[in-house]
């Protein structure tokens, strides 16, 4: 595919080999420096996802991270058919997957029986009599509402029972139509912030085991969701002593298999989003509470809130930094507008920023989470594309690990080789 400028856009199934020591920035630094480039684009940092995975695994070793990680050994939390299709595609067994939508089209869970992907989430009744008529050999897991209200996204209100008042009726019922329920779920939203909820979501779990237990059940499974944090600035040691301190005081049977689905966690520090300021201008309104006069500074970017930044829209806030430092150390109240023509696309209001110009570069991190996987292409602007780079020494962790098709890592080319798509006689394709 070609741009406007005649340039190839980026192949972004390739993945780049770089140098180690390599940080985002002093790559994004030697791709805007050429005039090749003018698009917004990713960095997505493959030794980040690395990273997190291994502190995860250093963390909390018992819980069995579910994420599209198959070289690493991860399994996989699939929501439809086309998300089952496309992990199988990948060679993963369908033993490592779960089907962890509680809501699911009778075609979808048909799907799942004819690929033989057994392990499910529920939490209703009639999703259970769907399971009987098309499913019958299906291993159910009850989904759990436990949520933190602080979370950025809220799920309870969507799906899980209440442990303690539908749960009981719920194994009733399936007890009655000879289905196998193996264990509990829970999420406790999409960007949690207490550290504490896992650990009371965890003994909400303890509980439903121990009535299962009375009802004749024999549940050996445990998965404890999404929501843990994956930005530069957020701890995860907190939580991980919480999970841990729990798991060992309610669980503490090995046999138990415990696993989650942490998204967020693995890419959200992974992806740096980089986008070109097109168009400035000046603009005055007036200050809300002391009716001033206040003049802004009225930057225009070609990423949008329906692009990479549809999550802005539901009150995340991605800061602005800029790529070069400036002569002027000073900063003034600043707009970011993205790309459409709506009103309403505007990534960040009222921010603090130096004053630039066109052509100038500025840099959002953590970029990861829920930004590609919902994005759309409102006014014809594209979701930006994605480079993906890996150093030297992960690339042959990851060879050692998987084998992959043959030219997806790229190794003896500069940034400006790779943008510009020179001949393949530049490529070592591995």
């Amino acid at each position: 595919m070609e741009n406007e400028n005649g340039l190839n856009k980026i192949d972004d199934r390739r993945i780049q080999v770089v140098t180690p020591g390599r940080d985002a920035w002093s790559l994004i630094k030697e791709i805007t420096q050429g005039d090749y480039q003018e698009d917004a684009f990713y960095i997505c940092d493959i030794n980040d996802v690395i990273a997190q995975y291994k502190k995860w695994k250093m963390k909390m070793p018992r819980v069995e991270p579910h994420y599209v990680l198959a070289a690493l050994g991860a399994g996989f939390d699939c929501a439809s058919k086309e998300e089952i299709r496309k992990v199988l595609e990948l060679g993963v067994a369908p033993s490592r997957i779960i089907f962890a939508n509680p809501a699911k089209k009778a075609s979808h869970i048909r799907y799942a029986a004819a690929v033989g992907v057994t392990t499910m989430t529920f939490d209703n009744e009639n999703e259970l009599y769907k399971i009987k008529r098309y499913f019958t050999d299906a291993r159910m897991v009850i989904r759990i509402r436990y949520d933190d209200l602080s979370a950025t996204y809220v799920l309870g209100n969507k799906y899980g029972c209440d442990p303690k008042t539908e749960a009981r009726d719920l194994l009733l019922v399936a007890r009655s139509l000879g289905i196998d329920v193996i264990g509990v779920s829970f999420h406790v939203g999409s960007g949690s912030k207490d550290n504490a909820i896992y650990a009371k979501a965890i003994e909400a779990a303890r509980h439903v085991f121990d009535v299962a237990e009375t009802l004749g059940f024999n549940f050996n499974f445990l998965d404890i969701g999404g929501g843990f944090p994956g930005g530069r600035s957020e701890d995860f040691y907190e939580i991980s002593r919480s999970v841990n301190h729990a798991l060992d005081t309610l669980f503490a049977d090995s046999s138990i298999r415990v696993i989650s689905e942490p998204g967020r966690y693995f890419v959200t520090s992974a992806f740096t989003l980089v986008s070109n300021i097109h168009s400035v201008k000046e603009a005055v309104e007036t200050d809300a509470a002391s009716g001033d006069p206040v003049k802004l500074q009225m930057y225009y970017v070609d990423v949008s809130v329906y692009g990479a930044f549809i999550t802005v829209l539901c009150d995340e806030f991605y800061p602005p930094k800029t790529l070069y430092g400036h002569l002027d150390a000073r900063k003034y109240p600043s707009v970011v507008w993205g790309a459409t023509c709506d009103g309403v696309d505007k990534i960040a209001h009222n921010v603090m920023l130096p004053k630039l110009k066109i052509g100038d570069w500025i840099v959002f991190e953590d970029a990861g989470a829920y930004t590609l996987s919902i994005a759309c292409e409102f006014n014809g602007f594209p979701p930006p594309n994605v480079h993906c780079v890996v150093d030297e020494d992960n690339w042959k962790l990851l060879r050692q690990l998987r084998t992959f098709p043959k030219g997806r890592f790229v190794v003896g080319k500069t940034m400006e080789d790779f943008f510009t798509e020179l001949p393949a006689s530049y490529i070592a394709e591995i």
